[in-house]
């Protein structure tokens, strides 16, 4: 695939190598948006097709038979466990910190959200509700291999979409995915995005040129 942001990947791909893998960043700023009002802001999380290139955290908060189920979570919480973070919020936020996504018993969502909805609101945790009797591990994988924007009252946003080791061609497809959702989303598509940009954890940012996005 022959197109600038390609190239913009390969350059970033050059520059000085630090002893970690270091993460590729998208930045996007908007225009002519009142983000004030809640309805134009941005919050979406999206399936990258290729994934974001490290281990992303998963936590379940369900029954012991959905538990079962969960082989691939990375964190297994029963209600005992609910009941417990209710009891020491401040123990519980320490947890919230390394944990990406939080999947939850749909009955079990009240109880949450009447308890640790103040901690995993403003962070853009509360859980995705899998019903009784479901199996989790399908919407695991799929939050394994996505990415949550958040724009708030911000015209400029920024999220992760892979890792210096990823190929170019992956990269500019998880790029193209991410941007093509954020263009669905506003009036006038396009029209409404100022610039945007891409970098490592490190380097410096690289304008891209938004007619390569498919």
């Amino acid at each position: 695939m022959d197109n600038s942001i390609i190239k913009n990947i390969e350059e970033l791909k050059n520059f000085k190598k630090r002893n970690f893998v270091e993460s590729f960043e998208l930045g996007v700023t908007l225009k002519d948006i009142d983000m004030v009002d809640p309805k134009n802001r941005i919050t979406e999380e999206i399936i990258l097709p290729n994934g974001r290139g490290k281990d992303i955290k998963v936590a379940i908060i369900a029954s012991e038979e959905m538990l079962g189920k969960a082989k691939n979570a990375d964190f297994l919480y029963s209600l005992e466990d609910l009941n417990n973070f209710s009891d020491d919020k401040k123990s519980f936020k320490k947890i919230v910190k390394n944990i990406d996504f939080f999947v939850a018993e749909s009955s079990m969502m009240a109880s949450i959200g009447k308890n640790l909805g103040i901690i995993l609101g403003p962070r853009g945790k509360i859980p995705k509700p899998v019903p009784p009797g479901q199996d989790p591990s399908v919407l695991i994988d799929n939050l394994k291999k996505s990415v949550r924007i958040r724009s708030r009252d911000k015209k400029t946003f920024q999220v992760a979409f892979g890792t210096l080791n990823m190929s170019n061609d992956d990269l500019y497809s998880n790029i193209n995915t991410i941007l093509k959702r954020v263009i669905s989303r506003l009036d006038k598509g396009k029209g409404n995005i100022l610039s945007a940009y891409i970098k490592t954890t490190m380097s410096k940012a690289i304008k891209i040129n938004l007619g390569d996005i498919e």
